[in-house]
């Protein structure tokens, strides 16, 4: 797959996706709605600030990558 994640966008993915497993483990909440809720929305997150593509920037057609311009050296 095409990676449509800056660097940036990376960073703050892997930042949310380690406070929503943490929040997983910590929040006063049943157990299903900590596993659901945030253990897999913070999996998703840290899964795609790895991977560096996210299927929802990729169902609307947006890219926070830079695009090198044609007839440059990338």
């Amino acid at each position: 797959m095409k990676q449509n994640a800056a660097n940036w966008d990376r960073v703050l993915r892997a930042m949310a996706g380690l406070a929503m497993l943490g929040g997983a483990f910590l929040a006063p909440l049943p157990l299903l709605a900590r596993v659901l809720a945030l253990g897999g929305g913070g999996a998703y997150m840290l899964g795609s600030a790895l991977v560096g593509t996210c299927l929802g920037y990729r169902l609307i057609g947006i890219s926070t990558c830079p695009v090198a311009k044609k007839g440059t050296a990338a």
